[in-house]
């Protein structure tokens, strides 16, 4: 058995050096027609790079994303050296769940790398898939321990959740056609799922939902615009979702510092300067090898592989 240890991340650097080879293979004769909200070759991008011919419409923001398949395979690695020891549980050694946000961290390079290299519809589409891949896992990962869900059952209902997402934004685009942000959403289940998965209490289930609407103030939106635009902030009702999944306290408890502090810092970070990168603000410099969305990719891989290690902490809980 332990000859396979390092077989996932074998498979995943075969993967990765797969996608860079096909890649180029497709790009070679250009990309095509370019989606409607992108900019012309010679023009600033949306995200503040100027726009370039060939490969790579956008070189630094495309290839910042090799982080996230560096942090990714790291995680694979680390994967392969719990066979060895005989390390096992939820997110070590071969476990499908850790397997699963290893293959995710992975995935959200290409799918950036798509939509900032080939400025195409379907690369804004493996983009906005790809994110959403990875950040239905945390959350899942909680409300499944409070919901005592086997791992068959979290595979199964994550595999329905990404391939109604993936037909529904392929055919309806970016919100469903129903206003439905599940990306900022599913933040905000993770984070309110954190709370009862740490806090779990038959009160706090009910008034979990509002952790959601201090997740949307910290990423500025605000409960008076909410109010304002009922039927483009409708999902906020969803908040109360985990707390009722949540059907009991978790078996586990986990350490928060350093890597989960370490995680939300950076990933706040991150956010911090996407901000920076976008046309008109002063900061913006179309030019500069030093991009801001640049950073935000390298600064998220880091944040997947701090909550990776926070997740490790995992323990079966006392009493």
């Amino acid at each position: 058995m332990q000859s396979d240890a390092y077989k996932p991340f074998k498979l995943g650097l075969a993967a990765s050096f797969a996608f860079f080879v096909g890649y180029v293979l497709f790009g070679w004769q250009g990309w095509g027609t370019p989606a409607a909200v992108e900019q012309a070759v010679g023009d600033v991008s949306r995200w503040c790079e100027r726009v370039q011919p060939g490969l790579f419409h956008e070189p630094v923001n495309a290839l910042s994303n090799l982080g996230f398949m560096v942090a990714g395979l790291w995680m694979l690695w680390l994967l392969g050296r719990d066979v060895e020891a005989g390390r096992t549980g939820i997110m070590f050694g071969h476990s499908p769940i850790a397997l699963l946000y290893s293959g995710a961290a992975i995935w959200l390079g290409p799918g950036s790398l798509l939509m900032h290299g080939t400025h195409t519809a379907w690369g804004g589409w493996a983009d906005n898939l790809s994110m959403v891949m990875y950040i239905l896992i945390p959350w899942m990962i909680n409300v499944s321990a409070m919901g005592r869900w086997p791992p068959r059952q979290v595979l199964g209902i994550y595999a329905t959740l990404v391939l109604v997402y993936g037909i529904g934004r392929a055919v309806n685009g970016w919100g469903l056609g129903i206003n439905l942000d599940f990306f900022g959403l599913s933040i905000a289940f993770w984070v309110i799922s954190e709370v009862l998965y740490r806090f779990w209490s038959q009160r706090l289930r009910v008034l979990s939902g509002f952790v959601g609407f201090i997740v949307a103030g910290i990423f500025g939106i605000t409960p008076f615009e909410m109010l304002a635009e009922p039927t483009r902030f409708w999902w906020v009702l969803l908040f109360w979702l985990p707390g009722l999944l949540a059907t009991g306290p978790a078996p586990t408890r986990r350490t928060y510092l350093p890597w989960f502090a370490l995680g939300v810092a950076s990933y706040l970070s991150a956010f911090t300067i996407w901000q920076t990168g976008k046309v008109g603000h002063p900061l913006c410099d179309p030019d500069t090898l030093l991009q801001a969305h640049g950073i935000w990719h390298l600064l998220s891989a880091a944040s997947t592989a701090c909550f990776f290690l926070f997740l490790r902490t995992e323990r079966q809980a006392q009493g």
